[in-house]
């Protein structure tokens, strides 16, 4: 497997050597696997979106009716509790 370098400002690498019980390679390759997955994910939404003929107009007075039907639902809910 192939490994990485980077550097750390002095007083965050002081931090990490001080907790010597966490695997940090460990904390960089989970975190480096998730920023990889969301990048993956904002590549595909906007391959998606980049197809979309909605304008920026109907797309905020959709976003509108959405927040009034869940704000109706969701005092509806608290009437029947």
């Amino acid at each position: 497997m192939p490994s990485v370098t980077f550097a750390l400002e002095d007083g965050v690498k002081q931090e990490v050597t001080s907790k010597p019980w966490i695997n940090w390679s460990e904390v960089a390759r989970e975190e480096a696997e998730k920023e990889v997955r969301r990048a993956a994910d904002l590549e595909e939404a906007l391959r998606i979106v980049s197809k979309s003929k909605l304008t920026m107009k109907d797309a905020m007075e959709l976003g509108g009716e959405i927040k009034l039907a869940m704000h109706k639902s969701l005092k509806e809910r608290l009437k029947e509790s």
